[in-house]
C-alpha cells in the first residue's frame, strides 16, 4: 500500500497544554481521509505541523514514503502539500487571478506575465468544474467562490496532498454539495485529500477512511463505509451522543420582541436588504429565521442588535421602542446576542478569556468598584463558565481569546451571552464550527432558555438544526419573509423550496 502521508508519533506542546500527544496518521494516495475530533482535539495543530506552520517537538513526517523535514509552508509546497485554512488566506482587493498566482508569479523584465497564467487557471477551473470568474475582485465574490479560489491556488501550484480545515463551516447546503463533488473528482484524479471536520454527514458522504483524535491523542482509524454516524461520534467524544434531540412541547407566552415593517437599505445601491420585515418572537418559543446565506438574515440580526442603522420601521423590545437606542441600552433592556462572526463581533482577540467574559458587564457592581475592575470576581465568574461550558483554555482565565480554537471561542461567546440571563437571545449560527458533542450541548442550552421562558431567535443555515430545535420557522428570501412554517408539518425538501424563492406562503 502506497502512502502519501505518514505522521509518526507527532508531539506538540503549547504553554499549559499538549496539543498532540504521540499522534500517528497514515493517508493513502488518492483517498479522501477525514480527520475527526472535538474542538481543541488537536486536528488543526497536526495539519499545521504537516504544512510547516508549526514545528513538532517530537516525531517524524514521511511524504511518499520518504522521511522529510518541513520547516515552513515553502517546504510543504515544494513537497506538493497545499492547505485551505478555515479562515481563508486571500487578499480582498486583488482579483481572483492575482490571488491564485501570488508567490509563484512569472516575471519578465520587471513585468508580470499574466497571459499564460490566465490560460492555465481557466483550464484548471474548467477541468474541475470550479467555474470561477478569474477577473473578479475577491471582495465581490461569495464565500463559496472564495473557497474555490483557495482550491485553484493549490491546483495551480501542482499540489498533490490537499488539506481542508473545516471547509464547509461558512458554506450554504448547496455549496457544500458542490464542494463534495469537487473533492471526489480531485481524489479520482489521484490527489490525496485530508478533510478536517466534525460533520458526520459529510464524512459519510465523501470520505474513504476516518482517523479520530480526542484531547490530543490518536484514538483510531476506521473505514467510513463500515462505521455508523453513532459509532463515529462515540469515538470522537468518548460517550454516546444524542444525534436526534428530544424536546418538550413549547408553551409560548407574551411577545418579547417585535419587528415592524423593518427596512435596511444597501449602502451600494437602491436595493432594500430588508424589505418591510415584520414578525414577533414570543417568550417560551424558539423562532428560527431560515434561508440561504445572503438573503437578509445577517442584516436582520445586526439591525435588532443595534449594529446596523435602519431606514424605516420599528424594533420593539419588551414593549419599548428601541429602534434608535444604543447597543448597551438594548443589552441592559433584555437582549443577548451570539453573533455570526465570532472574531469580528464576538470577542476582543488580544484580551484574555476573563476580560472577554465580562465585556457586557464589566461596569456592573459585581465586577468593578470605584472604577477599578475586581479581578478576583472576574476570575471566579469565568472559571465557573469554563467548567459549565467545557471551554478548553490552556491557561484558564488568562488564555488570550485569539489563541483558542474556533470552537472554543464560540463556546466562550455562548457562555457569556447565556450567562447574561436576558429576556431575548439572538443566536446567529450558534453551532458553526462546533463539533457534534458541543452542538448537542448548545442545543440543550437553547432549549433550556426557551423552557425558562426566554424568547430565542435562532438564525441558522444548518437545515438539520432548523428542523430539530425550532418551534416556528420564518423563511427569508431576498430580504422578505416568504414563509411562516411549523417544522413538524413540513419536510426538508419543502423548506428548501421556500429558501430558494420558488414557493411562498402566508406570513402573518
Amino acid at each position: 500500500m502506497e502512502y502519501a502521508v505518514q505522521l509518526k508519533q507527532i508531539t506538540k506542546r503549547f504553554p499549559g497544554v499538549i496539543a498532540n500527544d504521540c499522534v500517528d496518521l497514515s493517508v493513502k494516495k488518492g483517498e479522501i481521509h477525514a480527520l475527526l475530533g472535538e474542538n481543541g482535539a488537536g486536528k488543526s495543530t497536526l495539519m499545521s505541523i504537516l504544512f510547516g506552520l508549526y514545528q513538532a517537538d517530537a516525531g517524524e513526517i514521511w511524504i511518499n514514503e520518504k522521511k522529510v523535514q518541513i520547516k515552513n509552508p515553502g517546504d510543504a509546497n515544494r513537497l506538493g502539500i497545499g492547505m485551505v485554512h478555515q479562515h481563508f488566506m486571500l487578499i480582498h482587493n486583488f482579483t481572483v487571478l492575482e490571488n491564485i498566482i501570488l508567490g509563484v508569479e512569472t516575471v519578465s523584465k520587471g513585468f508580470l506575465k499574466m497571459d499564460a497564467a490566465r490560460e492555465r487557471v481557466q483550464a484548471l477551473s474548467k477541468q474541475y468544474g470550479l467555474n470561477v470568474d478569474i477577473e473578479a475582485y475577491v471582495e465581490d465574490i461569495s464565500v463559496g467562490m472564495q473557497q474555490r479560489v483557495e482550491i485553484l491556488k493549490m491546483l495551480y501550484k501542482d499540489n498533490d496532498i490537499l488539506i481542508f480545515d473545516e471547509p464547509t463551516a461558512v458554506l450554504t447546503p448547496q455549496e457544500i454539495q458542490d464542494l463534495m463533488k469537487i473533492l471526489k473528482k480531485l481524489a479520482a484524479e489521484g490527489k490525496s485529500i485530508i478533510l478536517i471536520t466534525h460533520k458526520l454527514n459529510e464524512i459519510k458522504e465523501a470520505a474513504d477512511r476516518c482517523s479520530v483524535l480526542r484531547r490530543g491523542r490518536y484514538i483510531g482509524t476506521v473505514d467510513v463505509a463500515e462505521a455508523s454516524r453513532e459509532e463515529l461520534s462515540e469515538m470522537m467524544v468518548g460517550h454516546k451522543i444524542e444525534l436526534h434531540l428530544e424536546k418538550n412541547e413549547a408553551h409560548p407566552a407574551g411577545c418579547a420582541l417585535e419587528v415592524k415593517d423593518l427596512v435596511v437599505k444597501s449602502r451600494f445601491s437602491n436595493k432594500n436588504l430588508l424589505d418591510h420585515v415584520s414578525f414577533q418572537a414570543r417568550e417560551g418559543e424558539i423562532t428560527c429565521i431560515a434561508g440561504i446565506e445572503g438573503n437578509g438574515q445577517s442584516e436582520l440580526a445586526y439591525a435588532i442588535a443595534g449594529l446596523l442603522p435602519v431606514s424605516g420601521g420599528q424594533i420593539i423590545l419588551d414593549g419599548e421602542d428601541v429602534t434608535d437606542k444604543s447597543v448597551r441600552y438594548r443589552n441592559l433592556k433584555g437582549l443577548a446576542h451570539i453573533p455570526e462572526d465570532r472574531q469580528r463581533y464576538g470577542l476582543v482577540l488580544p484580551f484574555n478569556l476573563g476580560e472577554n467574559m465580562v465585556l457586557k458587564q464589566y461596569f456592573m457592581p459585581d465586577f468593578q468598584k470605584h472604577g477599578f475592575l475586581r479581578h478576583s470576581e472576574i476570575q471566579k465568574y469565568t472559571e465557573q463558565k469554563i467548567e459549565e461550558f467545557d471551554i478548553r483554555a490552556g491557561r484558564g482565565t488568562q488564555t488570550t481569546a485569539g489563541s483558542m480554537s474556533g470552537g472554543n471561542q464560540q463556546k466562550a461567546i455562548i457562555a457569556r451571552e447565556i450567562g447574561l440571563d436576558r429576556k431575548v437571545l439572538i443566536a446567529v449560527q450558534p453551532t458553526r464550527g462546533i463539533d457534534v458533542g458541543a452542538a448537542e450541548y448548545i442545543h440543550k442550552q437553547l432549549l433550556a432558555q426557551r423552557d425558562a421562558g426566554k424568547a430565542v431567535l435562532l438564525i441558522s443555515l444548518e437545515l438539520d438544526e432548523v428542523m430539530d430545535i425550532s418551534d416556528r420557522i420564518l423563511v427569508m428570501y431576498e430580504g422578505e419573509i416568504v414563509g411562516d412554517l411549523q417544522p413538524e408539518k413540513i419536510t426538508v425538501q419543502e423548506l428548501g423550496l421556500y429558501m430558494a424563492g420558488s414557493k411562498r406562503g402566508n406570513t402573518r
